[in-house]
């Protein structure tokens, strides 16, 4: 068996995709090419010796700028991985519309093998080695966290680019997912997990398509299996739970567990966090496998791990009725083929998990406007809404409850503006990536529909832009 290519992967559902657009042929190569490739190789001291780091940074597109894609630390980053996460980005950005061209980063090392002290230096020394090449700057390349980092690297790639950059009004532009008190954003830790439960509770108020599927509309009573539990698994949980969600399994890298009635999320963390492991949780049935939890009774299936999860062996036995790909890559392309034959619909991660890029969208506009959200209108509505309030209760003689009062009065804090961006965001994303499947009979599955609707709108920017005579 030839090795499994992520970019390939990526490269054949965009080709599957492109003969239902009418680009030429020549748009459709550009579209579809890594713009720019900087694979580095730099010296970091670790205790006594001397480590050579090796990293990269893809641009995948510059049919908008600046580009916009995470950096990730982990053992298993190569190159085929970072262009295909850049290509992904690209699709992505232009599904929800936000204003970014794809790219992505990546250094491979463990993280867990080496101290704060030691990740801080390559952090920083990887930050200087893209400002050196112009890989980095909020108009050029504004990187954000991916798997094994957060937003303390993210400060210190602010800190080094502000120092080599001083004076620049922009800089904290230049990457997102910071802390809040370096120009972040409030609601970016949960953004990805957030949108990700926004796009599928939008899939399963559509009648018509729980009609297919054999279930009922809404979220409430859905039987959901979630594996990884990370901040994107874990937030999908928590607010799949919320809604009314049974979550009937969660697995991770030691094993899975599963419960008929259902687990608590917070009260499986808490019981890793004390045990180091979610196997023995109390009332839950182990598995020794982490993957035995994508094949049990479900109705929502959320990989929320890695890439290649679900593939060409074991998709014949997963039976979920709705797949949400809230990790990068979770289905290999024999595996959409699979499932697509069963009937099973599969919530493409292309969009699904662009809560994270959304809300990133929102921090950079607020580094470049240098004010906070809510600061100009929160007491102004509060006011307006207490005044309107007040007439209210004048005219009918009846008092609103202390609860509902608060609730009318309430005026938007940062946290509330970007929720509410993000639920139009995925709402809108959703809607559109359905009605190009409905407009065209022959698209066989949501996937196909997705990259429909990106490739038209990147093709749009390609030709307004007048790069092809």
């Amino acid at each position: 068996m030839s090795e499994y290519s992520f970019f390939g992967a990526v490269e054949k559902s965009f080709d599957k995709a492109a003969k239902f657009t009418k680009w030429d042929p020549g748009i459709l190569e550009q579209i579809k090419q890594c713009n720019a490739v900087y694979r580095m190789h730099f010296p970091v001291k670790i205790g006594d010796k001397i480590e050579v780091i090796k990293a990269y940074r893809v641009q995948h597109s510059h049919h908008k700028l600046p580009c916009k894609g995470g950096i990730r630390f982990a053992l298993s980053v190569n190159l085929d991985e970072v262009m295909a996460l850049a290509a992904l980005m690209t699709y992505k950005c232009a599904i929800v519309n936000v204003p970014f061209a794809g790219a992505k980063g990546g250094i491979t090392i463990d993280p867990k093998k080496y101290t704060p002290y030691d990740l801080e230096k390559i952090t920083r020394r990887y930050t200087s080695e893209l400002i050196k090449k112009n890989f980095i700057g909020p108009g050029i390349d504004v990187p954000a966290p991916d798997y094994g980092t957060g937003e303390r690297e993210m400060a210190w790639i602010v800190d080094t680019y502000t120092s080599m950059r001083p004076g620049e009004i922009d800089g904290l532009g230049c990457v997102t997912g910071k802390p809040v008190t370096q120009g972040g954003v409030r609601g970016r830790r949960e953004a990805t997990g957030l949108g990700v439960f926004f796009g599928l509770r939008e899939v399963c108020n559509m009648k018509d398509v729980m009609d297919k599927l054999g279930l009922t509309t809404g979220v409430e009573g859905k039987r959901v299996a979630v594996q990884g539990l990370g901040n994107v698994g874990y937030h999908s949980a928590k607010f799949f739970q919320e809604a009314g969600a049974k979550i009937v399994a969660l697995a991770e890298y030691e094993g899975a567990i599963w419960s008929k009635d259902g687990l608590n999320v917070d009260a499986v963390v808490e019981h890793r966090r004390k045990t180091g492991s979610i196997l023995n949780f109390p009332g839950a049935t182990n598995f020794a496998k982490n993957t035995d939890a994508l094949e049990m009774e479900c109705d929502i299936l959320i990989p929320a791990a890695l890439e290649n999860v679900i593939n060409g062996e074991n998709a014949s036995r997963v039976k979920a009725k709705v797949i949400g790909e809230a990790a990068n890559g979770p289905l290999t392309p024999e595996a959409d083929d699979i499932l697509a034959k069963k009937g099973t619909l599969v919530v493409p991660d292309m969009y699904l998990n662009a809560g994270g890029v959304t809300v990133s969208y929102f921090e950079w506009l607020k580094n470049l406007s240098h004010v906070r959200y809510g600061r100009m209108e929160k007491r102004f509505t509060e006011n307006l809404n207490s005044q309107i309030l007040g007439q209210i209760e004048g005219l009918t003689g009846k008092k609103v409850n202390q609860k509902e009062k608060e609730f009318i009065m309430h005026g938007p804090e940062e946290v509330d503006l970007v929720r509410s961006g993000l639920e139009e965001t995925m709402i809108a994303a959703t809607r559109e990536v359905m009605d190009a499947w409905k407009a065209n009979p022959e698209i066989p599955d949501m996937r196909t529909a997705a990259y429909v609707v990106a490739i038209n709108k990147v093709g749009t920017s390609y030709a307004e832009l007048g790069i092809f005579p």
